[in-house]
């Protein structure tokens, strides 16, 4: 063994570091500690061990820099049991050597060790094996205090997105500000895409720990919620927009971000959680859906979803003209609904109706006159007629490409 484990139960950090410089003074060069994200957690710091610009970059910015084959490369240290030497990946990149940090069969992250003026011999590898089993000791000692407080959040959250309990009880647990700035995140896969429930709720705690130590984020059915407790909404955006990047990037699919206008009320809660789920239900179904989006810019799409869900409900609102007029296009293949769909997106304009559907402007006016004899629709009463006209026919078809 390297070191002996600490009595110390504090100080996880320092207990990196320290074994860091243990491991780099076998080694003879530069070691650091990584988590799952990439992020470095210690690294060693011991006089003349070798060191290079890509190592100098990740301390100074906390995190490795991306690079060619890097994502690659942390899958094989993470499926290997032992050691795992690597190609450098730069001319300027020093040889490396890496091993994968584990609880049983649970990874936690990974040491990467730069190889000193010898290569890594027999000694060095077993200061790597015995410095990851130092390492996830070390680790799932602070994380379980961590975790017992990122699961006490998450309860509260998910009480107050049910409606459960109090407001002010949900305050405290959550450890709102008075008066808070709530607001609202879900995030959930675009349909079509593979399952994706476990993995994208793991990847969405795991990245909102590392951005915002405030957030609180709990998983219901395939949505994972995100509530930030005092930011502005110009910061919400930002952060919703990376977290979209970032899950994005780390599941390999697209993920869809639903954001909920601001409150200084917890109990509005779940009203924010019903104004979520009607973005989300456009947006992912919408293979070209915005990425992160508001209810003001779906709000036509998420309008139209309503209207749908009351006529299937209340089959007795439908219009029973548009139902014959749609039944007369499918048995006969004739095209009265998209017709009238377009001149309708045209506002009424027969010319660039017709220019839509390639037709002449007096076959359009033939079919519009046509309507009316046939299913005794009125397109030129009242414009409410007209409306309901259009907003049933949207439901039942596309409009004309």
């Amino acid at each position: 063994m390297l070191m002996s484990e600490s009595p110390n139960t504090g100080g996880t950090s320092e207990e990196l570091y320290a074994l860091a410089d243990a491991m780099a003074a076998v080694i003879g060069g530069s070691v650091s500690i990584e988590d799952l994200d990439n992020r470095v957690l210690a690294y060693s710091s011991i006089p003349e061990q070798h060191i290079d610009d890509l190592r100098r970059r990740g301390i100074l910015d906390r995190r490795v820099p991306d690079q060619p084959e890097q994502l690659h490369q942390y899958r094989q240290v993470l499926a290997a049991t032992g050691v795992v030497r690597l190609p450098i990946l730069a001319p300027d990149e020093l040889p490396r050597a890496a091993v994968a940090i584990r609880a049983g069969e649970r990874p936690l992250g990974t040491i990467w060790a730069i190889e000193g003026a010898a290569p890594i011999d027999g000694t060095g590898e077993s200061a790597l094996l015995d410095g990851a089993q130092l390492a996830a000791t070390h680790l799932l000692r602070h994380w379980g205090a961590a975790e017992l407080d990122r699961q006490t959040r998450e309860d509260a959250l998910r009480s107050l997105l049910v409606g459960d309990g109090t407001s002010s009880e949900a305050r405290v647990r959550l450890g709102l500000p008075d008066p808070p700035r709530l607001t609202l995140l879900g995030f959930a896969p675009a349909l079509g895409e593979p399952p994706l429930d476990a993995n994208l709720s793991t990847a969405a705690a795991r990245h909102w720990s590392a951005v915002s130590a405030s957030a609180a984020t709990a998983t219901i059915n395939r949505t994972v919620y995100v509530l930030l407790p005092n930011d502005p909404p110009a910061t919400a955006r930002r952060l919703a927009e990376q977290a979209v990047a970032a899950l994005g990037r780390t599941l390999d699919a697209p993920v869809r971000c639903a954001l909920s206008r601001t409150t200084s009320d917890a109990s509005e809660v779940p009203s924010l959680r019903t104004e979520v789920a009607d973005i989300l239900r456009v947006t992912t179904a919408d293979p070209h859906g915005r990425p992160v989006a508001t209810l003001g810019e779906v709000h036509a799409s998420v309008l139209l979803t309503h209207l749908s869900d009351e006529l299937a409900r209340h089959p007795g609102l439908r219009h029973p003209g548009i139902e014959a007029m749609l039944e007369y296009d499918r048995t006969r293949r004739t095209h009265y609904a998209a017709s009238v769909t377009a001149w309708l997106d045209a506002a009424g304009n027969i010319g660039d109706a017709a220019r839509h559907l390639t037709i002449h402007p007096n076959t359009l006016k033939y079919r519009l006159r046509r309507v009316h004899d046939l299913f005794g629709v009125d397109l030129l009463g009242h414009p409410d007629d007209r409306l309901s006209c259009w907003l049933q026919l949207r439901l039942h078809q596309p409009p004309p490409a």
